[in-house]
């Protein structure tokens, strides 16, 4: 049964532990508002969407969300897939696309679907997060070297949203730098990556952004020194959330954007149970991975409808909560409620902020996803591992996110399915099971009588349609001078429906030669799956057998009629 967190986290509540998540809801407010705007900025749409977001989408999922310290809002994963929205179906198409995410997020949820999540291989995600990295890293190219954008590729009259089309772009208009600017950015990059050294609990990128707005402000007044700033560019930002708004729900709309919304419901609960997780890892709590996608999805209803993005868990905020002393939802709820005291009362001052402040804090932003040390550690492993991750890098930065984890899933399914191929074997064992020629030496394998007119062989791995023929190959092998064919099935754990018609091949080759068929040893998978194909029923009932020995006493049986 759904029941939020907050509810469980309010049994035992006491003035300590309010005060406690009353100081980091009210630090990580703070430590949001300059990542609000700035991811806003760089999934293309205006600052106050960031904000927006923060505050209603922060809420809900600190509210309703199956986590007892996830820190909701927008996040540098969704830059990629809404800038594409954004820039093909507007904000109204965005709007829609994220009430269906939303919805298909509770669905998740509601159906027990929260574990399926962290199936997602590992090498996907470094993958498709390193891709994003690059992604965001290249549109703040731009503001970071204070370009005048006037020229565009052919075809184009504003920024492209693919990467190819950026680079274009800035490469036509790389005569245009501002060096004030590129200093500006230049000097809050080298703050943001130096401050943890001076001070741990107030983030680099909070200081960035006071230090180069006092900073601008005054070049500006009395050196005449000019930057783009968020008001140069956006115009002014409200001082209040604004009156609700649907969205447009068609169906004509919803079939369009289906897909999209499929790829936002994927990506926030990916990185909401992955924050989840890393939270619990420095908690030592437990998350409810099902009530977390359903806070996530009400979340993700609830913020379009106020002007908002898609949300999920953010993981460097919800560790900025944990290390300040939050410890139940309630700290969520003041950090959004602290979002919007400061956008009701010094929300016209955002406007001040330079774009190349911005884009320093995004760039570290972005280096900070790409998670060089885990790529480092993949790279120096398996070649399928390897392929797996410069795939889906690549058409994440190249094509598209979505196409990225449906192709690299694909690439990861057929590695694995390959590597369980390697690992099956199916082995004649019935020289080194008797001590014969080529028996081992270690005295690992047990001594057993076997019958003359009898052959075993050993399966090892799952029996699928990839290992199929190498059972077809030895059967074609044993049926040649015996009469009984012991299948020894210990360490044969998995069967499908190519496995069951291999078995029944293999039963009507054996009957064409006069040859019975033992299984010895079965696991319940298999079993039942015989079982319930009938397949039992044509071995025989008394041809399957729970050991070795009770196999070989019934193919003594068999080979002495």
């Amino acid at each position: 049964m759904y029941k939020p967190e907050l509810l469980n986290s309010l049994k035992n509540y006491s003035a300590k532990t309010f005060f406690s998540d009353l100081s980091a809801g009210i630090i990580v407010g703070i430590v949001a508002l300059p990542l609000a705007i700035a991811f806003a900025i760089a999934s293309g749409v205006s600052p106050e969407a960031g904000l927006f977001t923060a505050i209603v989408a922060g809420f809900c999922i600190s509210a309703f969300g199956g986590s007892t310290v996830q820190i909701g809002g927008p996040t540098g994963a969704f830059a990629v897939i809404v800038y594409g929205v954004v820039a093909h179906f507007g904000l109204s198409g965005l709007a829609t696309a994220t009430v269906m995410a939303g919805i298909l997020l509770i669905l998740l949820g509601a159906f027990k679907m929260g574990g399926l999540v962290k199936f997602i291989p590992y090498t996907i995600v470094t993958g498709f997060t390193a891709g994003i990295a690059v992604t965001i890293f290249t549109g703040q190219i731009g503001d970071f070297f204070g370009l005048a954008i006037t020229q565009f590729p052919e075809g184009f009259d504003k920024m492209p949203g693919d990467f190819v089309g950026k680079i274009q772009t800035y490469a036509l208009n790389a005569t245009h730098i501002n060096l004030y600017s590129l200093i500006l950015a230049s000097v809050s990059l080298v703050i943001i990556f130096v401050w943890p050294k001076i001070n741990k609990k107030i983030p680099g990128s909070l200081i960035v952004i006071i230090l180069a707005t006092i900073a601008s402000v005054l070049l500006s007044k009395f050196a005449g020194l000019t930057t783009d700033t968020i008001g140069s560019r956006y115009g002014s930002i409200p001082s209040s959330l604004p009156a609700p708004k649907l969205p447009d729900l068609r169906l004509s709309t919803i079939r369009t954007l289906f897909p999209t919304a499929v790829s936002i419901a994927v990506l926030a609960a990916i990185e909401s149970l992955l924050s989840a997780v890393v939270a619990d890892g420095m908690t030592g709590a437990k998350h409810d991975s099902d009530n977390e996608l359903i806070g996530q999805g009400i979340a993700n209803i609830v913020s379009p409808l106020f002007g908002g993005i898609p949300a999920t868990g953010a993981i460097a905020r919800t560790a900025t909560n944990i290390k300040n002393g939050g410890r139940t939802p309630v700290a969520g709820i003041v950090h959004a409620l602290t979002l919007l005291l400061i956008l009701l009362v010094l929300g016209r001052y955002a406007v001040y902020i330079p774009m190349a402040a911005l884009a320093a804090v995004l760039i570290s932003v972005a280096w900070n996803m790409a998670g060089i040390p885990a790529i480092r550690a993949l790279v120096r492993g398996q070649k399928s591992d390897i392929c797996v991750l410069a795939v889906t890098f690549l058409i994440t930065v190249f094509i598209d996110l979505t196409v990225a984890i449906e192709v690299g899933l694909g690439f990861a399914a057929f590695f694995f399915i390959k590597k369980m191929i390697d690992l099956s074997e199916v082995q004649n064992k019935r020289e080194s099971l008797t001590g014969g020629i080529g028996a081992a030496s270690d005295g690992l394998e047990e001594k057993l009588d076997i019958p003359q007119d009898t052959m075993v062989y050993e399966i090892d791995g799952p029996l699928f349609f990839g290992t199929v023929r190498k059972f077809e190959v030895a059967v074609e092998k044993a049926g040649i001078k015996y009469k009984a064919l012991v299948l020894r099935m210990r360490n044969m754990i998995y069967l499908d429906a190519g496995g069951i018609r291999a078995l029944e091949q293999a039963k009507a080759a054996c009957d064409r030669k006069g040859v019975t068929i033992i299984l010895s040893g079965i696991h319940t998978q298999p079993y039942l799956l015989l079982e319930k194909t009938g397949m039992a029923d044509k071995i025989g009932r008394e041809n399957i057998c729970a050991n070795i020995n009770l196999a070989l006493e019934r193919a003594k049986t068999v080979t002495n009629d």
